[in-house]
């Protein structure tokens, strides 16, 4: 926020003053993400939705908000069917993932997404093709991956979508997501030496490594790659950031650099290096989808892929693929399991076919960080085995980002951990198996690795079969099929449960029978034995014949498990003729559940077809279950957790919600029972709110509430053009105070440059069925704002944000104008809500960055009929330092938090700029530098006292604002390590003369402005302030400071005018800060 802004008076009663803005500074701009749809969803600098610009032709869709489980998600009343039914992946309409760095950097230059096609699909592959850039054609996806520029996607929306759902010949449209990378005694600890001695090396085997590209120069890896191909934007396939290099190394690694200390699982295998991960280890899944059809193409047998990401109920593209190839052309996928710890399963290593990886330490303990199961949407075991994961040194990519972050040790070798690590383990030992068994596809080799691995001391959802045993492994010639059982979910109650049998299948793949002995063991879900009879064999031996297969009935009785619900494993050990397999199993028994029957009928009585409904799991056994159950015959069955939910339902009177919305909640469902529940929408009422004034038009209102429940805040509501033809209803009981708050936000326009911006609401104990509101002029204040243009052509907006005491959420309209010119406010001034003012300045591009410049205004309680005024991003601008702004030391740490392009009214914001470069010295001797332009990047100091010297120097182009085209700033003073947070002396100079809309100022007058300083310095601790000037932006010449003011002439038409000042405090820091192009003569 910024320093108190002034207020001057205007026409009518006297000008209240502004009131003083919350302390601190959002650097940050507002952003904003655009759905496949080509509705603009606005946020703010916390990823908040405040605000919904829609596509041409789409004024009248509404939208529903949900807030829960950690996602925001905004759906249209056209797209919520097809998501209900997983035509349309939800990530499409995921707020919180469009916003994330990695997603919008991948999304930059355009939405991507993969479109599934079925059938004959001519027609709709031409539709989408016409819509959008195709950048790869997926074959055995049967799918495209296309990229739209945000301004066509609504035309990607026409291609994908007809009618009711999804056009001819579409089955599935995903977003493009993002994917990012997830040996001296890791080698050994596998059992490759034995597979070295027995002559198997990988001689003969493609092993594809997908990942970030590989340094082909490296010692280890000279000859080793045979073939390469670049899948990202990034200049060629060399590993500039050092992960792939490292997992490759780990494969087939000669250890040429390291007298053989780190040689890689399967030296002789060659590898085809495919890049799918850029230069910053991250990529998109079409680039990994066409990475794996051309290793496939290759004639690859083992693909590695040490990547992964979000797994998400139903099977994703990458899923499909790894299925599909593995099927087709017998290749072994190993894949990471991901690096986020328990219950944490990533994709693809998610797939059925994928042999997919955990990760141990150099005594077979489990990482703590390797992910676990079981898999999200069935319960099935996942992952499949462990390999060491933990400091494992293998080889570094020369210059390349990890090489300099981690740094070698020894020479040419970094030392990593992760389950990206352990997967190449894996891979190497499958090389060394295929070389054995030629004829093995994938299912064999799967087969052998886990049935032979080391089992520890934990449960299948966290090893899979153990540790990969691979001396073991070369022997083993039976084989289970498959690897792990799954007995799925047992439905609560479990008295009355029938024993469930499934068949353990092995496979013997040699040329003599075999007998094996069988045993079992069996955990409960706290790791501990499971009841007695709990799993039971059906036989305690069983033969094999040569080259057939046997199999035993394994019986799950989950009638046993008492109260304690949940997963329960086991593992089945066949010995016998030197032979060990070691197969997998589970079940769930389900928690307390219920089945919960939604009726849902339109305000026509008859079983709505068009509607939209969410349930949300807030508390109990249900806590983070999120729901969309949908049938288009208006009564669909789910099967839930005990405990309470939200259910919202917003139902339409049409397919597009254009005829009329009746939201229908009921913020708190209990569910300890059967139950059935009716969204009646002949129970709503209409919503009537408006503002005293003829000729506006409504450009978009938003009905809310949140809902805190314990330490969880939820939050809800409706994007709408208007409230007409809305209607809201409540059910089930009252909420105990405190714990629901409504909110009801509307904004209208007049004409161009004049808007009424209202919200209302308040504490509740139900959502109001039927609201009325009639606003009147003595319940508005007015704020009239001048907005100054930085540079030629641009436009901008003036943004305010309404929050109500208690409310979670704000919404505000957006509508930009044609700058300079001045802009109206009428917002509403009862019921103690504080209003936030922004400004931005609009960029032009119409991509995901909202503006190049942009400021707080600050945070106020308006009096309700009083005008207000105010200024904004007028010259001249520069360093603004006040509240929870400016230098700080944080232990070890000094930073700036510092806007160097503060507007003449001191409101602090943000702008772009071409370059920066921030140094910090201490004594004299420089600490370092970066191109940090004082955002918060530390630089780190030792603790003793010091003299410090902070500079920075950053320039923008006059594209963004001509003047104050570059600022050069350096401040000095002593510091030391505290145990406290301390501000640091840092002064700066503001000038108080007043330009015009344009920066700029009458040529050639001369005339006469304070200039202040803030800071430190301010006041009495002022010792010197000395100012120059230069009109030829080379020399400066001193000018007088008589009263705080000086006096100059400005410069003549086109030119401008630079200004330096020195600043120095009773403590002797300094401040010496030069503003180039200050501002401009006319």
């Amino acid at each position: 926020m910024t320093s108190p802004a002034s207020a001057r008076p205007v026409a009518g009663p006297p000008a209240a003053a502004f009131g003083t803005p919350a302390s601190g500074s959002a650097l940050t701009a507002r952003s904003h993400v655009t759905l496949i749809t080509g509705d603009r969803v606005d946020l703010d600098a916390r990823g908040r939705v405040i605000g919904l610009e829609r596509a041409e032709g789409r004024t009248h869709i509404p939208f529903q908000v949900r807030k829960a489980a950690g996602h925001l998600l905004v759906i249209p009343a056209d797209a919520a069917r097809l998501v209900a039914s997983g035509t349309l992946d939800q990530r499409l309409f995921d707020v919180t993932e469009l916003n994330k760095a990695a997603t919008r950097k991948a999304q930059k230059d355009g939405l991507k997404v993969i479109v599934g096609y079925r059938g004959d699909a001519t027609a709709a592959k031409a539709a989408v093709r016409d819509a959008g850039r195709l950048r790869r054609t997926l074959t055995a996806l049967d799918a495209d991956a296309v990229q739209t520029p945000v301004r066509d996607t609504a035309a990607l929306w026409r291609a994908v979508t007809d009618g009711d759902g999804a056009a001819s010949g579409i089955a599935h449209v995903w977003l493009d997501g993002v994917r990012k990378a997830s040996l001296d005694t890791s080698v050994p600890q596998t059992g490759a030496p034995t597979a070295w001695r027995a002559g198997y090396t990988g001689k003969g085997v493609k092993v594809a490594v997908l990942d970030t590209g590989v340094d082909t120069g490296h010692p280890d890896l000279k000859g080793r790659v045979i073939a390469s191909r670049n899948f990202t934007s990034a200049a060629d396939a060399t590993d500039h950031f050092g992960h792939g290099t490292h997992v490759a190394s780990v494969v087939a690694g000669t250890g040429a650099a390291s007298a053989g200390t780190y040689k890689g699982v399967a030296p002789d295998a060659g590898i085809l290096n495919g890049k799918v991960l850029d230069d910053t280890g991250s990529g998109d899944d079409s680039g990994v989808l066409a990475g794996m059809e051309w290793a496939a193409a290759q004639g690859a047998d083992v693909v590695n892929l040490s990547l992964g990401g979000y797994d998400s109920p139903g099977a994703d593209p990458l899923e499909s693929e790894v299925d599909k190839l593995s099927r087709a052309k017998g290749i072994l996928f190993a894949i990471a399991a991901g690096n986020d710890g328990p219950n944490s399963l990533g994709s693809p290593g998610s797939a059925d076919a994928a042999l997919t990886v955990g990760a141990v330490d150099g005594r077979d303990r489990l990482a703590d960080f390797s992910s676990t199961g079981p898999r999200t949407g069935d319960g099935a075991i996942k992952p499949d085995v462990t390999a060491p994961g933990v400091d494992v040194t293998a080889a570094a990519a020369g210059g390349s980002t990890l090489d300099k972050e981690v740094g070698e040790k020894p020479a040419g070798y970094l030392t990593l951990s992760g389950t990206s690590m352990a997967t190449p383990h894996v891979a190497g030992a499958a090389a060394i198996l295929k070389q054995e068994h030629p004829d093995w596809g994938y299912a064999e080799l799967k087969g052998a690795l886990t049935g032979s691995a080391d089992g520890g001391h934990y449960t299948p959802f966290q090893q899979g079969s153990g540790r990969v045993a691979l001396g073991r492994a070369l022997t083993q010639s039976v084989v289970a099929d498959p690897v792990s059982v799954g007995f799925g979910v047992q439905q609560w109650p479990h008295t009355d449960d029938k024993p469930v049998t499934r068949k353990v299948t092995y496979r013997n793949l040699g040329d003599k029978a075999v007998t094996l002995a069988l045993s079992s063991t069996a955990t409960d879900p706290r790791g501990k034995a499971a009841p007695a009879g709990f799993f039971t064999l059906g036989a305690s031996r069983v033969t094999v014949p040569a080259h057939g297969t046997a199999s035993v009935g394994l019986t799950a009785d989950t009638r046993l498990g008492g109260t304690l619900d949940g997963a329960y494993a086991a593992y089945v050990t066949a010995t016998g003729a030197g032979q060990r397999v070691r197969t997998a199993a589970a079940v769930t028994r389900e928690a307390e559940s219920y089945d919960v029957t939604l009726k849902v009928i339109g305000r026509d009585g008859r079983p709505a077809k068009y509607y939209d409904t969410g349930l949300d799991g807030v508390a109990g056994l249900a806590a983070g279950a999120q729901l969309s159950p949908y049938d288009p015959s208006g009564t669909v069955t789910v099967r839930v957790r005990k405990g309470t939910y939200v259910l919202n339902s917003s139902v339409y009177a049409d397919k597009e919600g254009a005829k009329g919305t009746d939201w229908i909640a009921q913020p708190r469902l209990t569910v300890s029972g059967k139950r059935t529940v009716t969204i009646d929408a002949r129970r709503a009422r209409p919503v009537d709110i408006t503002v005293p004034a003829k000729g506006v038009t409504s450009r978009f209102a938003y009905p809310g509430y949140a809902l805190t429940l314990g330490n969880g805040e939820y939050d809800y509501g409706m994007f709408l053009d208007s409230y007409r033809n809305f209607r809201s209803a409540h059910l089930g009981p009252r909420l105990p105070a405190g714990s629901l708050f409504q909110q009801w936000d509307g904004h209208w326009t007049k004409g161009a440059s004049e808007q009424y911006d209202i919200t209302t609401g308040g504490p509740v104990t139900e959502l109001a069925t039927g609201y009325t509101k009639h606003f009147t002029a003595g319940e508005l204040a007015t704020v009239k704002a001048g907005l100054g243009a930085a540079a030629d052509g641009k436009t901008g907006t003036l943004n305010a944000v309404g929050w109500l005491p208690g409310a979670n959420g704000a919404t505000s309209l957006s509508f930009p104008q044609k700058l300079p010119g001045t802009r109206t406010l009428h917002l509403s001034a009862i019921g103690g809500v504080n209003w936030q003012l922004e400004f931005a300045q609009n960029d032009g591009t119409g991509q995901e960055t909202a503006a190049d410049a942009g400021y707080e205004l600050g945070e106020f309680t308006f009096k309700a009929g009083h005008p207000y005024t105010e200024t904004v991003n007028t010259a001249v601008f520069g360093p603004h330092v006040g509240a929870g702004l400016g230098l700080f030391r944080d232990g070890d740490k000094i930073y700036g938090s510092l806007p160097l392009f503060a507007d003449s009214g001191g409101h602090a914001g943000y702008s772009d700029f071409t370059s920066v470069r921030t140094t910090l010295y201490r004594d004299g001797t420089k600490v370092g530098s970066n191109r940090d332009a004082l955002f918060g990047e530390p630089f780190t100091v030792p603790a003793g006292d010091a003299a410090y010297r902070l500079t920075t120097s950053v320039r923008r182009s006059a594209k963004v604002a001509q003047a104050s085209s570059r600022i050069d700033a350096s401040w000095t003073f002593r510091s030391k390590k505290r145990d406290e947070f301390t501000e640091l002396p840092a002064s700066v100079p503001h000038y108080g003369i007043r330009t015009g809309p344009d920066s700029r100022v009458a040529a050639g007058r001369t005339v006469t402005f304070p200039v202040t300083v803030e800071g430190p310095a301010a006041g009495r601790n002022l010792t010197s302030l000395t100012v120059y000037v230069s009109y030829d932006g080379r020399t400066f010449q001193k000018v007088a400071v008589k009263g705080g003011r000086i006096t100059l002439k400005n410069p003549a038409e086109g030119r401008s005018v630079s200004l330096r000042s020195v600043i120095t405090d009773k403590q002797g820091n300094t401040s010496d800060i030069t503003i180039w192009d200050a501002y401009f003569g006319r």
